[in-house]
């Protein structure tokens, strides 16, 4: 009998049950190299039942190498990989369980919508009569009962996604890899469908893991973001721990937007190198060298930068329009900041390209990184 698609607790193909919120997936000081060249240097991570989390770093930085050693495309140099208790590091993909989407979809163009999702269903687990009910259920799942007989060349971009997304869900794996799958669509359609793919995933209850360069698109669906950098995992945690919490200066620079500057600690104060002193008490000893950071939206600005100990007054030197929020640049010296404000606070501060406008920097939002 086919398990239905809204099931929580699912038998595993290595013998024992999925269940929600448990360690499913866990790589223990994995490696692999290619020739000379280490692609992934020891890496450790689990991953729980139910989960969905995003593979997260610049390119070059290992997410695609390790999505594929846990698919077994890649098979690791050293370390181990298990899945629902079975040791899988050096199974062939077949014997795996999993479904996975890359970038390019990889759809038949020869086959029907309907035949693309039917492909992988065969042998006497799928008979036809389940076969085709499970491919009904599908289409209708995502959305595209009314073009099960179009060919991938006749839907568009974001409609082929999901026929690769079905196509990867209809033998009831009980992981799915997801190889960027969005970032061949534009800005408009990728916003939609990582929101689909999103409710898709909690729907199910399947756990999912995503590689992505986008940044934004990892911290709108993730549970939990790995952020790799040379091989290594740099941090993994919710998206509020990444952002506000960074283990790193890299994550600190590469995660969102931020000012930085570099400074030392005198007393209950920051000496900036650009000269200027910030009032921070950090317990660190006079002297620390520190590289500092600061969030954009963590900016305070006019009256209220008045009323804290320590401010500056900064010139606006550019003024960017994002919609709900505007990003200011500001200068004082050879120290530059970016502030966020919303329209109405620029219009009241008078805060346009030119104008001298009052700042702090709290020192409860410093970022501080030992040098």
């Amino acid at each position: 009998m086919a398990l239905g698609l809204g099931t929580r607790l699912i038998a595993a193909r290595s013998g024992g049950p999925v269940i929600p919120g448990e360690p499913y997936l866990t790589v223990r000081h994995l490696h692999k190299r290619f020739g000379r060249f280490e692609a992934l240097r020891d890496v450790s991570l689990t991953v729980n039942a139910g989960e969905f989390v995003c593979f997260l770093g610049p390119s070059g930085c290992g997410k695609t190498t390790l999505l594929r050693a846990i698919a077994g495309l890649d098979q690791a140099s050293a370390g181990r990989i298990d899945q629902g208790g079975r040791d899988i590091t050096y199974l062939p993909p077949a014997q795996r369980d999993f479904g996975i989407v890359f970038q390019s979809y990889a759809l038949f163009p020869n086959l029907t919508v309907a035949q693309n999702i039917a492909y992988g269903l065969h042998g006497r687990e799928w008979p036809k009569a389940r076969r085709e009910d499970r491919v009904h259920e599908l289409l209708d799942l995502v959305s595209l009962a009314s073009h099960a007989h179009k060919y991938p060349a006749e839907i568009s971009g974001g409609q082929q996604q999901r026929v690769a997304l079905a196509r990867a869900l209809a033998p009831e794996p009980n992981l799915l890899l997801l190889d960027e799958p969005l970032s061949s669509l534009d800005a408009v359609v990728r916003q939609i469908l990582r929101q689909e793919l999103r409710s898709l995933q909690r729907r199910l209850g399947i756990t999912t893991i995503m590689v992505t360069h986008d940044q934004e698109e990892a911290m709108s669906v993730a549970d939990r973001i790995l952020v790799m950098s040379n091989g290594r995992v740099e941090q993994m945690g919710t998206p509020e721990e990444i952002y506000r919490r960074p283990a790193s200066a890299f994550i600190a620079d590469f995660i969102g937007r931020s000012s930085d500057f570099e400074a030392v600690v005198e007393g209950d104060s920051l000496r900036a190198t650009t000269g200027h002193r910030i009032p921070a008490a950090t317990g660190l000893k006079d002297g620390t060298a520190l590289r500092v950071f600061l969030r954009p939206e963590d900016v305070i600005l006019g009256p209220d930068a008045e009323r804290r100990r320590g401010f500056m007054s900064m010139q606006v030197t550019a003024l960017e329009y994002l919609g709900p929020v505007c990003r200011l640049t500001l200068e004082n010296g050879r120290l530059d900041l970016e502030a966020d404000a919303s329209p109405d606070e620029v219009r009241s501060l008078d805060a346009y390209p030119g104008a001298a406008l009052s700042v702090a920097l709290p020192a409860e939002r410093l970022i501080l990184f030992p040098l």
